[in-house]
Order: structure tokens, then sequence, then C-alpha cells
């Protein structure tokens, strides 16, 4: 009861943060509803529906790489079921975010016996690869574009006095501090400790969610790896730039100026909210404002392209969550794909 009461609370106040964060962006007497309902409906969904057809290409080649990282941990899960934990995920994030990482592997555990501290470690180097790539695209952004990134930094300076704020700096030094105790009082009592069975069984955890880590190391199949991930990251661009093609309003602008909105966009998922609620938005808008968008128009982009989403990866999750035990009951074979 208590476990569930927590869980509620967490939903709530992320999800508090992401509504707030929708309100901010779309309250406020410039806008006129029925207009922007208006100019919704004149979107090309045609755009939309390939847009969600590259997101399910997306998770797809998501899964292949996450079976290659399980592989050296000596097990081959079956591509369906992997394929139906991914779309899982996204279903969980968007009730608490980060929720679908362990949901996933709670999953393939399920249906596939792989240990579960082992598959958190793959994820963890999953994402690790994730935000490589996205600081790489960062940076592409940063020294093709300064003159867009130093206008978006002039037009929200409270991100910039964020970003300046000495509270953190000190915070990081007390963090420091900290880390350093505690690694010179392990050293310290490490005798007393083997001996206590709780710090055991963390133990065990920890070197099994290594292993899920060295994973990384054992590829046999590294060449394909990297073709999924470059492929999978592709297919996120894509997704945003066919977007731009449904509307009048941004079915002009170049790919440099989509790989700009992309990245900004992808800033704004890591947000700790449902599916990038509100903090997705404000990212895309802004952004599309600093390329000569007018501010309804930005607001609508923002509306289809994400809702759209939103409404497709719970679709594909609930479905996913239907067809697990059914595809299981059958026991398809992996080579069946």
């Amino acid at each position: 009861m208590k476990k569930q009461l927590i869980n509620i609370l967490k939903f709530l106040f992320f999800l508090a943060i992401g509504l707030s964060l929708f309100y901010l962006v779309y309250s406020g007497d410039e806008n006129d509803w029925s207009e922007i309902w208006r100019e919704t409906k004149k979107a090309n969904y045609w755009w939309i529906s390939l847009s969600l057809i590259l997101s399910l290409l997306s998770h797809w080649l998501r899964t292949l790489r996450w079976i290659i990282l399980i592989e050296p941990l000596n097990y081959k899960p079956n591509k369906l079921n992997t394929f139906f934990a991914v779309l899982v995920m996204y279903l969980a994030n968007i009730a608490v975010p980060r929720m679908g990482e362990v949901t996933r592997c709670g999953i393939v555990k399920r249906y596939e016996k792989v240990p579960f501290t082992k598959l958190l470690g793959t994820v963890f180097v999953e994402r690790a690869v994730d935000l490589v790539v996205l600081l790489f695209l960062a940076v592409v952004v940063f020294f093709t574009q300064m003159p867009t990134i130093i206008d978006f930094m002039n037009n929200n300076p409270n991100i910039a006095n964020r970003l300046n704020n000495m509270h953190l700096q000190a915070a990081f030094f007390w963090f420091l501090v900290f880390a350093v105790l505690v690694v010179i009082a392990f050293f310290i009592f490490r005798k007393k400790l083997e001996k206590i069975s709780w710090y055991i069984k963390l133990k065990d955890l920890i070197i099994s969610f290594l292993d899920g880590l060295k994973s990384v190391f054992k590829l046999k199949k590294n060449k394909l790896f990297i073709f999924y991930t470059l492929s999978m990251w592709l297919v996120y661009f894509m997704m945003i730039y066919v977007g731009f093609l449904a509307f009048e309003s941004t079915m002009h602008l170049s790919l440099t100026v989509g790989l700009t909105v992309f990245v900004m966009s992808s800033f704004g998922m890591v947000a700790p909210v449902q599916g990038g609620i509100g903090a997705w938005h404000f990212m895309v808008i802004e952004t599309l404002l600093i390329y000569g968008i007018a501010l309804n128009d930005a607001k609508i982009f923002a509306l289809v392209v994400h809702g759209s989403m939103t409404l497709f990866l719970v679709f594909a999750g609930f479905v996913s969550l239907i067809l697990l035990p059914l595809f299981n009951k059958k026991n398809i074979p992996d080579n069946a794909i």
C-alpha cells in the first residue's frame, strides 16, 4: 500500500511539473485557441503518419541494438518480446519519467529469463551511448548555428542564469567532499561490512550490474551496434523534419534548422516530466521563433507533432501489453522474424 501511494505521488508530482510547463507555454492573451484548432485541422496528416511510421522504425532499431548488448551475457532474447518491451518502456515513461527503463528490463526478465540487474547494466550503457551522440550533435549545432544559440540564450536569460548559478558549484563541491568521505569510510570499515547480509546482497547486485556494463566491451557485432545507433538517430531526426512538411508555415525550413530543432527537442525529452510534456514544447517553440516562425504556428507544430507521437506511443504500448502474453503462449521462436 505504501509503495503504491509513493508511485501515485511520483506520478502526480511529475505530471504537475509537465502540465505547469505546458500551461506556461500555451497560456496568455496572445493565444487564440479557435484559430489554433482551425490551423491544427489544416495540417497534412499523411506526413504526420509517416513520422509515426518512422518512430516505429526507430523503436525496432533500438530493439536490435539492445539485443546486441544482451548477447555477450550469453542470452539471446526473442526479438518480438524485446520489441514489445521497448514499446511498453515509452508507455511507462509517459506515466512516470524513467520508469520505462525499469519496466522494459522487468518484461525481458519475465519472458526471456535474463537477470534484471544485468539488463539494467545494458540499459545504462545504451543511454550513455545515446547521451554521447546527443552531445556530439549539440556541439555540431553549437558551432554551425552560433547566432541561433546566442539568440536562444538572449531570449531565455533564466537559462543562462541557472548555468552561472554559484549555488550549483557549491553543491557540487560538497557532493565531492561527501563522496571522498564515503570512499575513505568504506576502506576503513571494509572487513566489517563483509559480514553484514545487506552489504553482501548489495555487492552481488553491483557485480551483476557491472556484468551488464561490461557487455559493451565484449560486443562481437560492434560495427552493427554503431550502424544501429547512427541509423536510429538519423530516423529520430527524420521524424522532426517530416513533421515540418505537414505545415505550410514550416515546410520551407532547411535540414540545418531541422537538426537544430531536433537537438533542442531532444534536450526537452531529457527533462524529468512525463513524455517531455511542456519541456519539449518549450524547446521546440522557442527554437522555431528564432527562425522566424510565428508564435501560433510554432505552438501548432509542437502541439500536433508531440500530441500525435504521444497518443501513438500510448496506443503501441497498450497493444504490446496485450500481445506479450498472447505471443508467448504460442512460444514463437526467434527465427520467426
